[in-house]
């Protein structure tokens, strides 16, 4: 069972929409993870240094709020082969979807993209399926 934490997720939740604001305000751009790293990457973009620092957040964020007094439980109840398949199937996805679900998901849907509307439903109901059917049926 997943314990839930309702102010914590809010708090969460209510980060992730403002850096995906400020992005967007002072840079003109979507908040896609992926979009944003494939910028880090070779060739680097001409615009590297902000996805960088964005990049850079996202991983140090979480380990700050341990640092500040606060816990997260998190545990991770599959084979790390698994883990590598369905990262593998993500990148799929990805490559097909014309974005991540953070594009999508956070961006897309917040400025009525019709295809952004599509992916995540995409996206959110084969993550419903994938649980049921490990969960209930494997």
């Amino acid at each position: 069972m997943t314990a839930f934490t309702p102010l914590t997720s809010f708090a969460g939740g209510a980060l992730i929409g403002l850096s995906a604001l400020l992005l967007m305000a002072f840079h003109g751009r979507v908040a896609g993870m992926t979009g944003i790293l494939a910028g880090v990457l070779p060739p680097l973009a001409s615009d590297w240094g902000w996805r960088a620092a964005f990049l850079a957040g996202s991983v140090l964020s979480p380990l700050a709020y341990p640092a500040l007094g606060g816990s997260i439980g998190f545990s991770v109840p599959v084979a790390p082969l698994a883990l590598a398949v369905g990262g593998v199937f993500v990148g799929i996805g990805v490559t097909f979807g014309a974005g991540c679900p953070s594009g999508h998901g956070v961006c897309g849907l917040s400025l009525l993209s019709p295809r952004s509307l599509v992916a995540t439903a995409t996206f959110m109901l084969a993550a419903f399926v994938t649980v049921f059917v490990i969960r209930h049926m494997l």
